[in-house]
């Protein structure tokens, strides 16, 4: 095959590739919005939204006192809720969609924390804003659930597993993080030159594995992400937004700022 025509093979081939990633993507963000479409979500009220009923009015009251002294003196914005119903959903997507929607923490900043029980399914998710998960780091919010909440909601205590949950957190935001965890700055000194040339190839593989994930409903556990990336659009009633959205919404004096979760965080089950 002569030299111009084996260019203009490959890129033929390339602007096949691109092509494909475009379909599957635009078919992804569909299938999203259809899905984001049939979920509803409470009302947010304050920094406690106990939807589920399981904490006293004396709870609630402590909650929210100390959740608001957080937000005042630092800024980040923490919320708890309990949620009656996941509405057939795993709780990543669910605690991200929740986050983005009620636009937790400030636009410019994304520090937001979410605190999500649904004791119906039994699952627990702390969902942590871009801003905040150098700080409140994946592992570290598996620990809070594994050492903290879980075991209080296996014996039914539920307002001493969100009291204690709530705790720890505001510990670990409010602390020097070098006493909790040692954060490495991971950087390639010498990037592959040849990057350009298999990014088509990354890209068609990357929509392959999301279309792959959306059709297994969400993924399980606790890490980052859920199980797998998942893609949101605006649907109705959405007033969060990305790190460049508009405001959340506002909701009788108490509303989100606008800011955003990229599914930092962790969950679990008891």
């Amino acid at each position: 095959m002569a030299k111009g025509a084996r260019a203009n093979f490959y890129a033929s081939a390339a602007s096949r590739l691109w092509l494909t990633a475009a379909f599957c993507l635009i078919f992804c963000l569909v299938a999203a919005g259809l899905r984001a479409e049939g979920v509803t979500f409470p009302v947010l009220t304050g920094h406690v939204v106990d939807q589920a009923n399981l904490l006293s009015p004396q709870v609630r009251q402590s909650l929210e006192k100390k959740l608001a002294d957080l937000e005042e003196k630092s800024g980040i914005q923490f919320v708890v809720a309990t949620i009656a119903s996941l509405q057939g959903q795993e709780i990543e997507p669910y605690a991200n969609d929740l986050f983005r929607h009620w636009g937790l923490g400030e636009k410019t900043k994304n520090n937001g924390v979410l605190m999500v029980v649904a004791p119906k399914e039994k699952k627990i998710r702390i969902e942590v804003g871009y801003g905040l998960e150098g700080t409140l780091t994946d592992a570290l919010s598996k620990i809070v659930i594994v050492n903290a909440i879980a075991p209080r909601f296996k014996a039914g205590d539920f307002a001493g597993g969100v009291t204690r949950g709530v705790d720890d957190v505001i510990t670990i935001l409010t602390t020097d993080s070098s006493e909790w965890t040692k954060k490495p700055q991971v950087r390639p000194d010498n990037p592959e030159s040849d990057f350009d040339a298999v990014l088509p190839f990354l890209i068609v593989a990357l929509v392959i594995f999301v279309v792959w994930s959306s059709s297994r409903g969400g993924g399980r556990g606790g890490g980052r992400r859920g199980g797998g990336p998942f893609i949101i659009l605006p649907g109705p009633g959405w007033s969060g937004g990305g790190s460049g959205g508009s405001s959340g919404g506002d909701w009788g004096g108490f509303s989100g700022g606008g800011g955003s979760s990229g599914g930092g965080g962790a969950s679990g089950d008891w």
